[in-house]
């Protein structure tokens, strides 16, 4: 779609672009949904592609994702065999309701930045308990967790002109067992529900993350595995305001499919399964 209120586009911006941000800015990376839709408010885009972001860092400590770093990259991505959590970043970018040439446009953070319901790099990096480097207009930078980043249907918590600048997931998550479910009325559709819980090697520990059918993300964390009725105690606790609706779904029907999923999960990671 052309975007005729556009009088500029800053193609190759300073390496913190945000020290000359405006009303009327947005930053461009993929620009799948920039471009899908009318944005009157905005006059210029500013490019952050020609920044040159690594967009996979691997280390010992964990994988470091740069903001820019395409779905289709991170698809492609093989992590080590004694990272098994690292097969999720596959099974969410196949999250994706968009054809594969969306994949090599759409950026890791401006699916996050876009903080909808059911992105599902939201759902990878909060279930892999990854932080956030944001970058501020005035120079600053900080760190948040990615539980915290988002907080409504399409909000977070950026301040004008700040930025997500990468992702770190750290080693320790990625190397722990894990199980998901995901319910959507079509098989490519848009999730209704996305369910990841994760488990670390050798203990009885569990972390349950709900996205898609919650307007923010949703992470329940237990030291031991806990029984069916205490689980779903947990779920039903949730504010019924936190429960989201669209033609996906009811707040009750996803509501419903959390507290059903969560137990197939919850037996699973007791007896064994999965990663």
């Amino acid at each position: 779609m052309d975007l005729n209120t556009i009088t500029d586009i800053v193609r190759r911006p300073a390496d913190r672009p945000g020290a000359d941000w405006r009303d009327g800015d947005a930053w461009l990376a993929g620009g799948t949904w920039l471009f899908s839709t009318e944005q009157p408010e905005l006059r210029r885009l500013i490019d952050l592609t020609a920044l040159g972001w690594d967009s996979l860092v691997p280390s010992a400590d964990g994988l470091e994702i740069g903001a820019t770093c395409t779905i289709a990259e991170l698809n492609a991505f093989a992590p080590p065999s004694d990272r098994p959590a690292g097969a999720l970043f596959r099974t969410c970018c196949e999250a994706f309701l968009s054809s594969f040439k969306v994949w090599n446009a759409a950026t890791v953070g401006g699916n996050i930045c876009m903080s909808l319901p059911a992105g599902p790099m939201i759902t990878l990096t909060v279930a892999l308990e990854a932080t956030y480097t944001l970058w501020a207009a005035d120079g600053g930078e900080r760190t948040i967790d990615a539980a915290d980043f988002v907080i409504g249907d399409h909000r977070n918590v950026l301040a004008p002109g700040e930025i997500l600048r990468r992702v770190d997931i750290p080693v320790v998550a990625l190397r722990k067992r894990y199980a998901y479910r995901r319910f959507s009325l079509t098989r490519l559709g848009r999730s209704t529900l996305f369910m990841i819980a994760t488990r670390s090697p050798g203990t009885a520990d569990l972390l349950l993350t709900i996205t898609a059918g919650t307007t923010r993300p949703v992470r329940l964390a237990f030291d031991s595995m806990p029984d069916a009725e205490a689980l779903r105690q947990r779920i039903d606790a949730l504010p019924d305001d936190l429960w989201f609706g669209d033609a996906n779904g009811t707040p009750d029907h996803r509501h419903h499919l959390a507290r059903h999923f969560a137990e197939e999960i919850r037996v699973e990671l007791t007896e064994g399964g999965s990663a």
